[in-house]
């Protein structure tokens, strides 16, 4: 799928302005959380995109925290070397080395990536991943999963102080252990973990699909706008399964725990994050805490 931006003359420009102004002053100063992962993340175009639109929240004073994953990179690299991989329930069987192959692409490849993308338009942007100062505690999912992370604890410190000097945290999903055991983690329970412990205004998880579909099959059965609970009923009666039920699962527990809203966005779509957070209409899905 691709899209295409039509050509707007000088008048929509200048309304365009004034309908994200109020938009603007209502979320300058708060935390917004962005998931970046999947295959807009391999797309060049697309990656610069991203780019200049995070460093244009800064610009009109929203701090935001960049949280990515690299499921398709990691997958490539794992291809390439002949090591087979099993998901299960939407999570990576992860051993001994393929947490090092993990670590290698998400901290080592993916995330300069990113940064480097970012710092094109002004030195703000900073990579660090979980294991840093000791901002995401990890504790072992499921044995099965081997080395499959679950976030135990969350010390922001690190992040607050990079966002109090008005720079852009990037953050790799690895974490560490008690022992220092590295452990890969779900990029979807990351983000609002963090968006949790920064009490953020909004997380913001971008992937390969408009939003959520009421019918997987009808792109025009999108959900724009859904209360947790009725969210956590489709988990529980089995509505929502495979890869989406990570993202799901944290959205709603994000808007549980003091995150103003969750977003679920189709990454590929140029300016996506802008279209949501700036205009009337939104684009995608947007999670809020409430009764079904």
């Amino acid at each position: 799928m691709s899209f295409e931006l039509a050509p707007i003359d000088v008048e929509t420009r200048a309304n365009v302005l004034v309908e994200a102004l109020p938009y603007i002053r209502r979320f300058a100063g708060s935390v917004v959380v962005v998931k970046y992962g999947g295959n807009a993340m391999t797309d060049a175009e697309a990656a610069a995109q991203f780019a200049a639109d995070v460093v244009l929240l800064q610009a009109v004073g929203i701090r935001p925290v960049v949280v990515h994953g690299g499921g398709p990179q990691i997958s490539a690299l794992l291809t390439r070397l002949g090591k087979k991989t099993e998901f299960r329930d939407g999570l990576r069987v992860t051993d001994a080395e393929t947490v090092d192959i993990a670590r290698m692409v998400l901290v080592g490849k993916v995330n300069r990536d990113i940064v480097a993308s970012i710092n094109v338009h002004g030195p703000i942007a900073v990579g660090l991943s979980g294991e840093d100062a000791g901002l995401i505690v990890a504790s072992a999912r499921n044995p099965d999963l081997g080395f499959v992370g679950d976030v135990a604890a969350v010390n922001p410190s690190i992040l607050e102080r990079l966002l109090h000097e008005d720079l852009i945290p990037v953050l790799s999903t690895i974490g560490s252990g008690p022992d220092g055991q590295a452990y890969n983690i779900n990029a979807d329970t990351v983000a609002g973990a963090i968006a949790e412990a920064l009490s953020a205004e909004k997380v913001v998880y971008l992937t390969d699909v408009e939003g959520l579909l009421d019918d997987v099959d009808d792109p025009a059965s999108l959900i724009s706008r859904v209360s947790s609970a009725a969210l956590q009923a489709k988990i529980d009666d089995g509505t929502l399964t495979g890869g989406m039920v990570p993202k799901i699962a944290a959205c709603v527990h994000a808007v549980e725990h003091g995150v103003g809203s969750a977003h679920i966005l189709d990454g590929r779509r140029p300016h996506v994050v802008l279209l949501e957070l700036f205009t009337d209409a939104g684009i995608g899905t947007m999670v809020t805490k409430g009764e079904p």
